[in-house]
C-alpha cells in the first residue's frame, strides 16, 4: 500500500536510482549537447554572388589576400573581389544588401539619421602647429565638453593622450586566423601576435557600422590607428587595403574624406571637440585608385558601353515616369480648383 506503480513515472525515477546505486552499473547521465552545443549551421558554399567583371585598379582578393592589378571580379551585392583564377575557390556565402540592416551594430543604432550620403574629397590648408601652451588650453576646452570618463592628458614632454571612436563601414569580408583560441590578459600584456600561430585562414563578414574605440596619442598617425584596429580585430589582410575617413554632417548631409597616413587623428579629435556629430572617424576599404582603361580589350570596351546606355535609360524612364506622375497630380489639383466656387 503507497508504493509506486512501475509505469508511473515516479516509479521509472525510483528504478533509475536504484539502478545507479548498484556496483558496476553505468551511470544515466543527462545529455547537455542541447544546452551547451551551438546549433548546427549549414556549411557555407560560395551561395548567392553574383559576380561580374571589374575595371582594373589597385586592390586586393579577398580570398587569397594577393593584390589585384589585373582584371578582377567582383560581386555586385557584397562587392566581394577576387581573382578570376580564385573564384571556384570561394566557400563564403553572399551577404545580400538585405541583410545589411539586420548585421548592424548594437552602437550604431544610436546614430542621428542623415538625409543623404556624399562622399566629398576636401581640400584643406594645414594649420601651422600649435604652441604647448594653445595645446593646454584646447585640452582644458575639449575636456570642459566631454560628458564620459574619456578625457585628453598633457604630458610634460608636449605630446598629450586621448580616445577617438573609429567606425567600422566595411562592406568587404576581411581575412583572420583559423581556428585559434581567444586573446587572454597574458597575451595582452606579453603582446603574443595569435594570428602568426597557424596559416589557417578563413573569412567573415564584420557586422556593419561596428564601433571601435582606441586611446591613441597626439603623434600616432592614420597608418598606425589601421595597423591598430586590424591587430584588435586579428585580421590579416593587407593593411593598405583599408583607409581612415574623417566624417562631417553637414546641412542633412554626410561627407567623407580620406585621411592621409601621416596625419594624426587625436589632433584632429582635439580641433573638433568630443562631439561625434561634427567629426567621426570611419575606416572602409581603400578603393580610389583610377581604373586602368587601357588593360580591356575592345569588346570589353563596347560591352561596357552598352551597359552604361542601358543604365542611363533605365534612370531617363525612371525620371520621367516620377514627373509625369507629378504632372497628372498638379492637372488634377487645377481641374478640381477650377470647378469650385469663388
Amino acid at each position: 500500500m503507497g508504493g509506486r506503480s512501475p509505469g508511473s513515472p515516479g516509479g521509472a525515477r525510483a528504478a533509475r536510482r536504484r539502478l545507479r546505486r548498484r556496483s558496476g552499473a553505468p551511470r544515466l547521465l543527462p545529455d547537455v549537447r542541447s544546452i551547451f552545443a551551438a546549433p548546427r549551421e549549414p556549411a557555407e558554399r560560395g551561395r548567392g554572388h553574383r559576380f561580374a567583371p571589374r575595371p582594373p585598379r589597385r586592390g586586393w582578393c579577398d580570398l587569397c589576400g594577393e593584390a589585384v592589378r589585373e582584371r578582377a571580379l567582383r560581386c555586385e551585392y557584397c562587392r566581394y573581389t577576387c581573382h578570376q583564377e580564385c573564384l571556384s575557390l570561394i566557400q563564403l556565402d553572399c551577404r545580400q544588401p538585405s541583410q545589411c540592416q539586420s548585421q548592424l551594430s548594437p552602437e550604431s543604432t544610436l546614430l542621428p539619421p542623415c538625409s543623404q550620403n556624399v562622399t566629398q574629397t576636401v581640400e584643406e590648408e594645414k594649420p601651422e602647429p600649435p604652441t604647448i601652451q594653445e595645446i593646454k588650453q584646447r585640452i582644458e576646452k575639449y575636456n570642459a565638453k566631454v560628458t564620459n570618463c574619456l578625457l585628453m592628458k598633457l604630458n610634460d614632454d608636449g605630446t598629450y593622450t586621448g580616445f577617438i571612436k573609429v567606425h567600422l563601414k566595411l562592406r568587404r569580408p576581411v581575412t583572420v586566423p583559423a581556428g585559434i583560441r581567444p586573446q587572454s590578459i597574458y597575451d595582452a600584456l606579453k603582446e603574443v601576435n595569435l594570428a602568426d600561430m597557424t596559416d589557417k585562414r578563413t573569412s567573415f563578414y564584420l557586422p556593419l557600422d561596428a564601433i571601435k574605440q582606441l586611446h591613441i596619442s597626439s603623434t600616432t598617425t592614420v597608418s598606425e590607428v589601421i595597423q591598430g584596429l586590424l591587430k584588435k580585430f586579428m585580421v590579416v589582410d593587407n593593411p593598405q587595403k583599408f583607409a581612415l575617413f574623417k566624417e562631417m554632417r553637414k546641412d542633412g548631409q554626410v561627407l567623407f574624406q580620406k585621411l592621409p597616413l601621416t596625419e594624426c587623428p587625436l589632433y584632429l579629435r582635439l580641433l573638433a571637440g568630443p562631439d561625434t556629430d561634427v567629426l567621426s572617424f570611419v575606416l572602409k576599404e581603400n578603393e580610389t585608385g583610377e581604373v586602368e582603361w587601357d588593360a580591356f580589350s575592345i569588346p570589353e570596351l563596347q560591352n561596357f558601353l552598352m551597359i552604361l546606355d542601358k543604365e542611363e535609360k533605365d534612370k531617363i524612364q525612371q525620371v520621367q515616369r516620377k514627373y509625369e506622375k507629378f504632372k497628372q497630380r498638379l492637372q488634377q489639383t487645377l481641374k478640381e480648383a477650377r470647378g469650385k466656387p469663388g
